[in-house]
């Protein structure tokens, strides 16, 4: 996936859901600091866009996340012309560090305006050490690759991660033991 792709997924959450902002929780979160071609082929191989709708309750963010599903998701005709997919997701989706929304990168700029001079949308894009935390509280083939290869590139903190492990709730003490015990090994 390219940056213009992300944006263009943010700006089209956005109207799906007729919200100015989103956040982006997946792996394309990692656009949002990095081009594409600063990224190691394993950050970018995905072709969906995990998009989090902000609102009030967990309830109101499925109901927008599916929204979005339905009309941009995998096998959508959307998919189909552009090549990639969006996938609403909610809170119960990620396991994310304490302070997360404090890190958010912000993606706005022309790829992300609206049409006809309206208000720009606004992509939020999970910080790159709380998206590895989140990758490897998951611990799928995937997303272990994906860290691995941030990792090795050097584009990401392993110090930083681990801290941001530190904090995932206890509600999720296995993942997060898990992912500090696959961590270890990599230490150099």
């Amino acid at each position: 996936m390219r940056r213009d792709q992300l944006e263009h997924a943010i700006r089209t959450a956005c109207q799906i859901i007729d919200q100015p902002e989103v956040i982006v929780a997946g792996s394309q979160a990692i656009l949002a600091t990095f081009d594409e071609e600063e990224l190691p082929a394993e950050a970018t191989m995905s072709i969906e866009v995990d998009i989090l709708p902000i609102a009030n309750t967990n309830t109101e963010t499925a109901q927008l996340a599916d929204l979005i599903e339905g009309v941009a998701g995998e096998f959508s005709s959307f998919q189909e012309l552009h090549g990639f997919s969006i996938d609403g997701v909610d809170l119960d989706t990620s396991v994310l560090p304490d302070g997360w929304r404090e890190r958010l990168v912000k993606v706005q700029n022309a790829n992300t305006a609206a049409p006809a001079g309206r208000p720009r949308f606004t992509g939020w894009c999970v910080d790159k050490e709380d998206l590895c935390a989140a990758k490897l509280c998951a611990f799928r083939e995937k997303d272990r690759n994906f860290v691995a290869a941030l990792l090795e590139a050097g584009l990401v903190d392993r110090d930083l991660v681990v801290a941001r492990l530190a904090t995932v709730p206890n509600t999720h003490t296995s993942a997060r033991e898990r992912a500090l015990s696959w961590l270890k090994p990599q230490q150099a």
